[in-house]
């Protein structure tokens, strides 16, 4: 059956298994749903076994996702536009398109592109939307953008552009050493198969595992050497690491003269690192750290994850350079079972040549904040509104994100999003912030229409899938590109342009629409900033199986060809011009995705874009951080705020905030407050009780969880709660939302990442009628 957008709507078979993928973490591993005999009803969900990554792998996470599809969440099902008092009204698409653009262009007109931010454009695994959202964006002026992964990945975004020119992984299926930073993959996940390879790791006698954590994690549980690192320590500790590895000469100094410059630069500033001071800051104990580095230093292969414990921590970006500083002088990086740089589809999550040139990167236009990877950190989002200066944000437009709750100080971020002039939310859920947009424009869920992910950073075979629709959609709902391509339609920029001419190229074949396509660019330049649009609404109908959707993906697969070469040739496509073209066919055909490169070893080195090709080992800003450690105090010695609060941990029943029915928990439905049992009785606190915490911005009474796990000082609340669900007709908020009580200023000063690991803190017991 077709939709009226163009695309194939989804039709329930008895026990027919439709494939599709988990959106909960990274990895995307191929997963198989059966519908119920309503035909919307999730089932039964298992691996994939057609999956070229995952291979029938799963976690317990998405055997729930019928909580997301079909759970308590407040559906938004027809456009909707605010009310002078507060309410929404439900509004028809064509007046919702409308006037959507006519906002838009009337603060462009105003104040100029560049005072509309775009936020989201990817989040919450509605990935392929974002490149007609960037279209849409582009078509009214707009120059700035945010994201979840300005929240995240900005420090390391920076240290990789800086170092290698490109982002590198780790190669955990086949490295002798295993190391993790902040990171739990047993719970997060992130890695391929990530249980059954830290399963086999930890069973080999000939590799090992290091972690770095404060709590005993069940990875840490089954690790060879687990560094407990006091709650915002690291930087002293990988400095301490790092400085045992030049101190004690277990640098690869062959590998060094081959691939890398400013060693002996490195060599002098750690050879000054009082390492013995340093491991008892961090409190650890300095013979540990140092078995810890000679086993990683002797290893043939290390594979490193860096993740959210230090990338939303103290110094995360210092910490970024130090953990691979680690493993690039030990001559880690372009060996087997090593760090590699992977293929990328879209390089979503790299630094440009103007963000890493000191005289050219960008900022924002109010905090003058860097961007990196071409986002503008979360954290001065409200600064940057919130101010009387001349090029403050006017606009704001959110698509599958939520930064009312997912950005600091959500308080602070209320208000900035009442100063705003127009604020649109293209969303599946009423979420937090759609409650406080002047319009709300629903989408379909990521399992009504054709999807896709684009991180994509398997090794040696890198894996894409396209996702075909599991189940159909209600009416109402639209798909992304087409909402964005009716309002840069209701916008007029597509007026005077016959875009005919190539619809009836596409029926001819795609070497007739290729080159129509670059002959109408040519004579309407301006269309380049809505490409995917123009090819949505031309190729688009033309594509199997109603993919009107994937039609960007068309230049995109042809680009990877071009960029990856022997990858895309060694996996099949061949060579040439036409390459790009199979490319693309093969993604429309294999509903459980494909390897669109398979890479040697040395195809790191050919990703390697710094100037000369070589590791560039020195980051002068850094290593002057890394310098004022000396005299710094650490976290969590102030006894105004004798606890380090960690704010957002992953658990097994916490993903990200696609779920906001928190029945699909079947434990700690509630999100409880993680607390070591010394503190628990020093407190005054019982297991299952209540408790107030209390930081600087706010205060929250949660139950209590003692876990021996913790460490004394340091205490945690789980990410993916504070959200609310429709009960009897009513919203209910399940949790603590953890940005009401984080800071937006306190981030890192150079990526503007979030200090939620470590969030100053007192505890005090609650009784059953207290509150405040």
């Amino acid at each position: 059956m077709t939709a009226n957008d163009g695309t194939v709507s989804a039709v329930s078979t008895p026990d027919e298994w439709r494939k599709s993928a988990c959106i909960l973490c990274e990895s995307n591993c191929g997963i198989e749903i059966r519908l119920g005999e309503d035909g919307r009803t999730f089932d039964r969900i298992r691996g994939d076994r057609d999956h070229p990554a995952s291979r029938g792998y799963t976690c317990e996470k998405p055997l729930r996702l019928d909580y997301y599809q079909n759970g308590r969440g407040e559906r938004v099902l027809n456009p909707l536009r605010r009310r002078a008092d507060g309410s929404f009204e439900e509004i028809d698409w064509d007046t919702a398109t409308r006037e959507v653009a006519e906002r838009l262009s009337a603060v462009r007109d105003t104040y100029g592109g560049e005072s509309i931010l775009y936020y989201g454009g990817g989040g919450q695994g509605n990935h392929l939307g974002g490149a007609y959202g960037g279209a849409m964006f582009r078509a009214f002026g707009g120059r700035y953008k945010s994201s979840a992964i300005a929240q995240e990945k900005g420090g390391e975004i920076w240290v990789n552009g800086a170092m290698f020119g490109t982002p590198v992984r780790g190669d955990f299926e086949h490295c002798e050493v295993a190391l993790f930073v902040g990171k739990n993959p047993w719970m997060s996940h992130g890695i391929p198969r990530a249980r059954a390879t830290l399963r086999a790791i930890a069973k080999d006698p000939k590799r090992s595992m290091i972690v770095i954590d404060p709590r005993v994690t069940e990875t840490a549980a089954i690790a060879d050497y687990h560094l407990r690192v006091g709650p915002g320590r690291d930087a002293w500790l990988l400095a301490a690491l790092v400085g045992v590895i030049v101190q004690e000469r277990l640098i690869d100094a062959d590998w060094l003269r081959a691939h890398a410059n400013g060693v002996d630069q490195i060599r002098a500033a750690f050879t000054a690192i009082p390492v013995a001071a340093y491991c008892e800051i961090s409190g650890v104990d300095e013979d540990l750290v140092r078995r810890a580095a000679r086993r990683l230093a002797a290893a043939r292969s290390v594979a490193v994850f860096e993740d959210l414990g230090i990338q939303m921590n103290r110094h995360s970006t210092l910490v970024s350079y130090l953990e691979k500083l680690a493993w690039t002088l030990t001559g880690n990086l372009g060996v087997h079972g090593g760090q590699y740089a992977p293929s990328m589809m879209v390089p979503l999550v790299r630094a440009n040549s103007a963000e890493l040139n000191p005289e050219t990167f960008p900022t924002s236009p109010v905090v003058g904040a860097r961007i990196l990877g071409g986002l503008v950190p979360c954290n001065v989002i409200p600064d940057e509104i919130l101010t009387d200066h001349p090029k403050r944000y006017r606009a704001l437009v959110v698509e599958s994100g939520n930064p009312v709750h997912s950005i600091a100080d959500s308080q602070r971020m209320r208000r900035a999003m009442e100063a705003l002039d127009t604020v649109v939310v293209i969303d599946v859920f009423m979420t937090e912030t759609a409650r406080m947009a002047d319009y709300v424009l629903p989408a379909r869920t990521q399992f009504e229409k054709h999807e896709a992910t684009f991180f994509n950073f398997d090794f040696p075979k890198n894996v894409f899938q396209l996702r075909r629709p599991v189940i159909e959609a209600p009416a109402g709902p639209l798909p992304e590109p087409e909402i964005h391509a009716r309002i840069v339609e209701a916008a007029g920029f597509l007026d005077g342009v016959d875009l005919q001419s190539l619809r009836e190229a596409a029926e001819h074949g795609r070497e007739s629409f290729s080159a129509a396509f670059d002959a109408t660019l040519a004579a309407h330049p301006k269309l380049a900033v809505v490409a995917p649009i123009v090819l949505y609404r031309t190729l688009g109908p033309t594509l199997p199986h109603g993919a009107a959707s994937a039609a960007a993906l068309w230049p995109i697969a042809r680009r990877c060809a071009v960029a990856n070469p022997g990858g895309v040739e060694r996996a099949g496509y061949g060579t040439g011009p036409e390459a790009g073209d199979r490319l693309f066919d093969a993604i429309l055909e294999n509903p459980s995705g494909i390897a669109f490169t398979d890479d040697d070893t040395d195809e790191t080195w050919r990703r390697v874009s710094t100037p000369d090709g070589r590791v560039n080992t020195v980051m002068l800003e850094l290593l002057g951080e890394l310098e004022s450690l000396r005299t710094e105090i650490p976290p969590g010695d102030d006894p105004d705020w004798p606890f380090l609060l960690s704010a957002g941990e992953r658990r097994s029943a916490t993903a990200n905030t696609a779920f906001r029915d928190p029945a699909w928990r079947k434990h700690d439905r509630e999100g409880a407050l993680r607390v070591s049992p010394q503190d628990a009785e020093r407190v005054g606190l019982s297991d299952n009780g209540l408790a107030g915490v209390t930081t600087p911005q706010g205060f929250a009474v949660v139950r209590v969880e003692i876990d021996p796990g913790m460490s004394a000082g340091h205490i945690a609340l789980p990410n993916g709660l504070g959200l609310d669900h429709i009960e009897n007709g009513q919203r209910v908020q399940t949790g603590v939302s953890p940005n009401e009580l984080t800071a937006g200023a306190a981030r890192d000063p150079w990526a503007g990442t979030p200090w939620h690991k470590s969030v100053p803190a007192r505890l005090e017991p609650v009784g059953l009628n207290d509150g405040r």
